[in-house]
């Protein structure tokens, strides 16, 4: 008895493992409606970031000039994280752009 279970449950588990490694496949999305998808995400307002970027390099220096060091270095952290943003979302525009990126 405890031999039939055994198999019984061997036999479920793998044939569980084949219906989970199955489904991926057939639930696959078409490339033109994934392309689409892809596109529509990455939006960015580029001018406004830039905007942001330069305020707060602004606000760094007249923070600097006052002496609040730590403020300063915030301000400027918080411009170059904008920046990094800024570029990851260029370059996503970029490879969005070609039919194959790479």
């Amino acid at each position: 008895m405890t031999k039939r279970f055994s198999v019984l449950a061997v036999s479920a588990a793998v044939a569980g493992g084949i219906f989970l490694t199955s489904v991926p496949a057939h639930a696959a999305v078409p490339a033109d409606r994934g392309e689409a998808t892809v596109k529509a995400a990455v939006t960015c307002d580029k001018n406004r970031m830039r905007q942001q970027i330069a305020t707060l390099r602004t606000k760094a220096a007249k923070l600097k000039q006052l002496g609040e060091t730590s403020a300063a270095r915030k301000a400027l952290n918080d411009a170059a994280a904008l920046q990094n943003k800024l570029d990851a979302c260029i370059k996503a525009e970029e490879d969005t752009s070609k039919p194959f990126p790479g």
